[in-house]
């Protein structure tokens, strides 16, 4: 009987359901920690705003689509998790968060974001994956303390070149993305330690040997002919990555004289095979 109410009240919008759903939220948590995950909550009770000493703050699989104006007096909170959500916009009053350093946005609905959220000037890790962005959101590119970015499983066909503003960032994320071509912004960011290509549409590979940072590239599931050429000590992770050098141009020589075809073949085979392990946003679905 107990599930089967919560069921019904997660339904009722109202600040009075919504605390019911959350329980008792009178006192601050020792560890300065409050986790409201899979709550079913359709809205955050704004009691739940009340702990402005409040370092994280989860809200990650709920049906949440906004925010009271009051989260933004948590003025200390460091993370906040906001992923798994309904979310079709970013609520304002995330971007009024002073020390916010990690930020969950994953699994929404997201098509844009705010020009307000260059105001996180601590903000280094940004969780964007699985949402509906077309465009790469270029505000990102003035989050200049951002270190690590994942942008996977979006619709982005290319990156700005104002990234390489980001002197800071050291892993980037974009699997499961339109990527026809290996961004060339990446080719100047030698700062960069991760880039993750894999399941985009790329067909070649330029040489990243020249990247000093660079510890790891991933670029399997593209229907390439070439593995990038990397430093001594860099890690590949797809076709031909444990490869000698000639074995490579070997490989590509025999690649280039298959049929267009053929290569389109492969890459169709691949996408079909992990469709199951993807979760795609409802974007654009009421």
């Amino acid at each position: 009987m107990g599930n089967a109410v919560r069921g019904v009240i997660a339904f009722i919008p109202s600040e009075r359901c919504q605390r019911f759903l959350v329980g008792d939220l009178k006192e601050m948590p020792l560890d300065r920690t409050l986790d409201l995950s899979s709550h079913q909550l359709r809205r955050l009770p704004v009691a739940a705003c009340v702990f402005d000493e409040l370092v994280k703050l989860y809200l990650s699989d709920n049906n949440l689509s906004s925010l009271p104006a009051e989260l933004q007096s948590l003025r200390k909170l460091q993370l906040l998790a906001l992923d798994f959500n309904s979310f079709e916009e970013l609520p304002p009053a995330v971007c009024r968060l002073p020390q916010l350093s990690i930020l969950y946005l994953g699994n929404n609905r997201l098509y844009r974001l705010p020009r307000e959220l260059r105001e996180l000037k601590e903000l280094n890790t940004l969780w964007l994956e699985t949402n509906c962005f077309s465009d790469f959101p270029k505000v990102v590119c003035e989050l200049t303390n951002l270190k690590t970015l994942h942008l996977g499983y979006n619709q982005i066909r290319s990156l700005p070149e104002e990234l390489k503003h980001l002197e800071e960032l050291r892993s980037i994320w974009l699997a499961g993305n339109q990527l026809t071509e290996f961004p060339p912004v990446l080719q100047g960011m030698h700062f960069l330690a991760v880039i993750d290509v894999d399941r985009n549409k790329i067909r070649h590979f330029p040489g990243l040997s020249h990247l000093q940072g660079l510890k790891l590239v991933i670029y399997d599931h593209n229907p390439c002919i070439n593995a990038p050429v990397v430093g001594e000590g860099v890690r590949r992770v797809g076709r031909w990555a444990n490869s000698s050098d000639d074995e490579q141009e070997k490989d590509v020589t025999k690649a280039v004289t298959e049929t267009t075809a053929e290569v389109v073949e492969g890459h169709s085979e691949e996408q079909n095979n992990i469709k199951v392990k993807e979760v795609t946003p409802s974007c654009g679905e009421a």
